[in-house]
């Protein structure tokens, strides 16, 4: 009884703090013994996420992960970019945690693949621990591969702007730093037009503050680590999941119910 005392004033306790991301309950899959071959993303703990970041970290990601990413995702405006057909173009949002991005995206009908990655910063390959220093300069965003002939490029935009708020600086909800901006990146003329277009027609009919959200070039896109796909699919029972992402997700089913897969 005096277990179950406790359970229930620790949730309590939670529901009161709210969920940020260094809350969320990033599990480390070791004890599953899984390994490279392992369909299930594999996971970090709290205390990788949060821990300082040592010249060892560094070499590590870089050597195993950097160089893929560069061959098969790292990508400059107006170039070819991995998974683009003649029936399918990219779109790249920053709106806080990518997890969330991921999430809400994946369930449009035309919506082809979500990819969280890294982009609008200054450091070259970028790890996830660097980026949550908020000194590389990136956002959290995701590339969202679709088919225009199914959902355009404005309808987008507009699931943009209602499922995130493009008022806040550097901010969205708990989770705060430049990585967790409002941002899109464009990666031609078309896109920025759109992008312009939709801010100020669209966007401010939503949202009565002034909209604060960066409008620049894609010069590199950079892929997230392996264990950032697919987060909110692998993970829903994680505090972040339900007390964050959860809620978004029924805002937006419930708004955009005809635009479902």
């Amino acid at each position: 009884m005096k277990y179950l005392a406790l359970l229930a004033i620790s949730i309590f306790t939670f529901s009161l703090m709210g969920c940020t991301r260094s809350d969320a309950d990033i599990k480390d899959q070791s004890s599953n013994s899984q390994n490279k071959t392992s369909t299930t993303r594999t996971e970090v703990t709290k205390t990788e996420i949060t821990a300082p970041l040592t010249k060892s970290d560094k070499e590590t990601s870089t050597k195993n992960t950097a160089n893929n990413n560069m061959e098969k995702s790292q990508n400059t405006a107006g170039g070819n970019e991995t998974k683009s057909s003649a029936t399918s173009d990219t779109a790249v949002f920053a709106a806080g945690c990518f997890w969330c991005i991921e999430a809400i995206f994946q369930d449009l009908k035309g919506v082809q693949g979500v990819e969280p990655g890294y982009a609008g910063g200054t450091v070259e390959n970028p790890t996830y621990k660097e980026v949550c220093t908020g000194t590389t300069g990136h956002a959290e965003v995701a590339r969202i591969i679709f088919d225009p002939s199914k959902i355009t490029y404005d309808e987008l935009l507009e699931v943009f702007w209602t499922t995130h708020d493009p008022t806040t600086l550097n901010k969205q909800g708990n989770d705060v730093g430049t990585q967790y901006r409002s941002a899109i990146f464009y990666k031609n003329d078309k896109q920025k037009e759109s992008a312009d277009a939709s801010k100020k027609n669209v966007a401010t009919q939503i949202w009565s503050n002034p909209i604060v959200t960066e409008i620049s070039p894609l010069k590199t896109f950079y892929t997230a680590e392996d264990y950032h796909h697919s987060y909110y699919n692998n993970n829903q029972n994680a505090p972040y999941c339900q007390f964050v992402i959860n809620p978004k997700l029924e805002k937006f089913r419930q708004k955009f119910h005809d635009k479902l897969k």
